[in-house]
C-alpha cells in the first residue's frame, strides 16, 4: 500500500510541474510495477515484467472493440456542429424563455442541455454555444459574468446527458452497462438544467441589470422555431431509441449495441450536415482529422491510466482501503463523503477525464464492496467531474470560453459561475441522499428486459 500511495503522490507532483497526465501516469505506473515485481525499479526481472505489461496494455486497448464507440461519438458531435443544430436549439429556447428577466441566459442553459443530448462533450458544447449565444446576450446588455457563466455551466451537461463519452469510458473501465449508465444520466441531467435555471434567476434577482428581459416571441414564431429542431429530435431518437429497443418490432427487430448506436448517430449526423450544406470536402476532412486527434489523445490517456491502475492493483491499494474501512468500522456514508471531498479537491488541479481515470480504479472496488450500486457511483463521479469543469484554478470550460471570448477575463467568468457551482453542490447532495433519482430509469430498463 505504501508504494501505491507514494506513486499516487508522485503523479500529483508531476502533473503540478506541468508533465502531461498521460506521461505522469504511464511513467509512475511502469516504474512502480517494476518495483513491485522485482523489489527495485532497476531490477531486470521487474523491468521486463513492466515492459511486457505496457506492451500488452497498448495492444489490448488498440484491439478493444468496445472502445470504437469513443471516436464514433466524437465524430457524431463534430458533424452535429457542422449541421448548425446548435443555432436551432438556441432559437427555440430563446423563443420560449427570452422574454423573461435573465431569459436569454436561461435559454442558453436549455440549449446547452439539448445540444448535449446529441454531442456528448462538455468542451464542444461550451465552445459551440459561446459562438451562438454570446453575441445575443451582449446585444441585450447582459453582464459578462452572467453571459459567460451560463455558457460555461451549461456546457458541463455534455458529459452527463446521453450520449456521453465520459460515461462510455467509465463503463469500459468498470465493466458496467453503458446502456444503463446512459439511462441513469437522464434525470440528473434534467435536474442539472433546472438547477442552473434557478441559478440564473437567483443572479438576476440579486442584480436585475445583469440580465434584462428580451423580446417576447409570438406563438407563431415559437411553433416555427419548434419545427426547426426536427433534426435534433430525430438524431436523439435514432441513437437513444435504438439503444433501448425502440425499433425492436416486426419487421425491423433492431436493438443497437452502444457501438452500433454511435455508428448510426455518426452516419445520421453526417447525412443531416450534408443535407443542410454544412459539409464540403475540405470541412469533412477537417472533421475526420479532428476526430482522429481527439480520439488518439483520449486513448493515450486511457492507456496511461490503465498502466497506473495495474500498478496500484498490484501494490494492493484498493484491498488495503477496503481492509482499513472494515477494521475501523467506518460508516459507508462517511466513506462516500470522504471520496466526494477528495474529488472536489482534485477537481481544482486536474482536468475531468484525467481525474476520473486516475481515481476510479482506486475507489470503485471500495465503493462496490460497501454495497453501493456501480451505476449510481458512475453518475456521482460524473456530477463531481462536472463541478471540476467550472472550479478554479483549472476549470476547463472556463478556459475554453476564455479562448473563444477573448475580451472577458477568467476572473470574471469564475465569479459568474459561483451560483452555478453552488447549484451543482445541491444537485450532488440530492443524488447522494436520494439514489433512486439515478437508479429509477435503469431499474425500469431492467424490468423491460433490456
Amino acid at each position: 500500500m505504501t508504494a501505491a500511495l507514494i506513486g499516487f503522490f508522485l503523479v500529483l507532483v508531476l502533473v503540478l510541474v506541468r508533465m502531461p497526465i498521460v506521461f505522469a501516469m504511464g511513467l509512475v505506473g511502469t516504474l512502480g510495477f517494476a518495483y513491485e515485481r522485482g523489489g527495485s525499479i532497476f531490477d531486470e526481472r521487474g523491468l521486463k515484467a513492466a515492459m511486457s505489461m505496457v506492451g500488452r496494455q497498448i495492444t489490448d486497448t488498440a484491439q478493444d472493440y468496445g472502445l470504437s464507440v469513443v471516436p464514433l461519438f466524437i465524430l457524431m458531435g463534430l458533424f452535429v456542429n457542422k449541421g448548425g443544430m446548435a443555432r436551432e436549439l438556441y432559437a427555440v429556447s430563446n423563443a420560449f424563455l427570452g422574454h423573461m428577466r435573465g431569459g436569454i441566459a436561461m435559454a442558453t442553459v436549455a440549449a446547452c442541455g439539448g445540444f448535449s443530448a446529441i454531442c456528448g462533450s462538455s468542451l464542444a458544447t461550451a465552445a459551440t454555444m459561446s459562438k451562438v449565444a454570446m453575441p445575443e446576450m451582449r446585444r441585450y446588455g447582459y453582464s459578462d459574468e452572467l453571459s459567460t457563466a451560463s455558457i460555461a455551466a451549461g456546457g458541463t451537461l455534455g458529459i452527463l446527458i446521453p450520449p456521453s463519452v465520459i460515461l462510455v469510458i467509465y463503463g469500459l473501465l468498470t465493466e458496467t452497462s453503458i446502456g444503463k449508465l446512459f439511462m441513469a444520466g437522464i434525470i440528473p441531467g434534467i435536474l442539472g438544467i433546472l438547477f442552473y435555471l434557478f441559478a440564473v434567476r437567483w443572479t438576476v434577482w440579486r442584480n436585475p441589470n445583469s440580465g434584462p428581459a428580451g423580446e417576447r416571441a409570438s406563438w407563431a414564431k415559437r411553433f416555427k422555431a419548434l419545427g426547426s429542431v426536427w433534426a435534433v429530435l430525430l438524431l436523439f431518437f435514432l441513437v437513444i431509441g435504438g439503444l433501448y429497443g425502440a425499433f425492436d418490432f416486426e419487421p425491423l427487430n433492431l436493438t443497437f449495441s452502444p457501438t452500433e448506436a454511435a455508428g448510426m448517430g455518426a452516419a445520421g449526423a453526417f447525412l443531416i450536415a450534408l443535407f443542410r450544406g454544412g459539409l464540403t470536402i475540405g470541412s469533412t476532412f477537417e472533421v475526420l482529422k479532428e476526430t482522429t486527434f481527439t480520439a488518439a489523445a483520449l486513448f493515450a490517456v486511457l492507456i496511461g491510466a490503465q498502466i497506473f491502475s495495474n500498478f496500484i492493483n498490484l501494490a494492493g491499494l484498493p484491498e488495503a482501503l477496503i481492509a482499513m474501512v472494515t477494521a475501523y468500522d467506518v460508516a459507508p456514508f462517511v466513506v462516500i463523503l470522504m471520496i466526494l471531498g477528495i474529488y472536489i479537491i482534485l477537481g481544482c488541479v486536474f482536468e475531468s477525464l484525467s481525474m476520473l481515470l486516475l481515481t476510479v480504479p482506486i475507489f470503485f472496488p471500495l465503493v462496490t464492496s460497501l454495497g453501493y450500486d456501480p451505476i449510481w457511483f458512475g453518475i456521482v463521479v460524473v456530477v463531481v467531474t462536472e463541478i471540476s469543469l467550472i472550479t478554479p484554478p483549472v476549470g476547463l470550460n472556463v478556459f475554453i470560453l476564455k479562448g473563444v471570448v477573448g475580451d472577458v477575463s477568467t476572473g470574471t467568468i469564475f465569479r459568474g459561475v459561483t451560483p452555478f457551482w453552488i447549484a451543482d453542490i445541491f444537485r450532488l447532495a440530492l443524488i447522494v441522499l436520494v439514489p433512486i433519482v439515478v437508479l429509477y430509469l435503469p431499474q425500469q430498463m431492467g424490468a423491460l428486459g433490456h
